[in-house]
């Protein structure tokens, strides 16, 4: 009876034993070729967050020069419609009003790549 508790204790050691091996945490190890960057994957990176950011900051200027734009435009449609009358409306302010539809749908695509 001794020995069989014995050989029983035995054996669950012998199986837990590797189980455990493979279940501790990797913290801290390296295994070759997993999860391991060259650097060239590092300046790769680094260079592809070096293009975003300069792509962000030419979007966002170009937003600004947009909305500038379009500010004037409808300062100026605005100032049309005031000179008009009930009997006239003249082919500026309806080109006015046409330019300043087509800037604010370009507004809003480039407003769409910040999401």
């Amino acid at each position: 009876m001794r020995f069989r508790l014995l050989a029983v204790g035995f054996l669950i050691v012998a199986i837990m034993f590797p189980v455990a091996a493979f279940t501790e945490p990797l913290q801290g190890r390296q295994i070759p070729g997993i999860d391991q960057k060259s650097p060239e994957d590092e300046e790769r990176a680094r260079v592809e967050r070096g293009m975003a950011k300069k792509a962000s900051q030419e979007r966002q200027a170009d937003l600004k020069r947009d909305t500038d734009k379009l500010l004037k435009l409808a300062t100026e449609l605005k100032q049309y419609v005031d000179k008009s009358n009930e009997n006239v409306l003249s082919l500026d302010v309806l080109k006015k009003a046409e330019a300043i539809e087509k800037l604010a749908r370009s507004v809003k695509e480039k407003m769409k790549g910040y999401n």
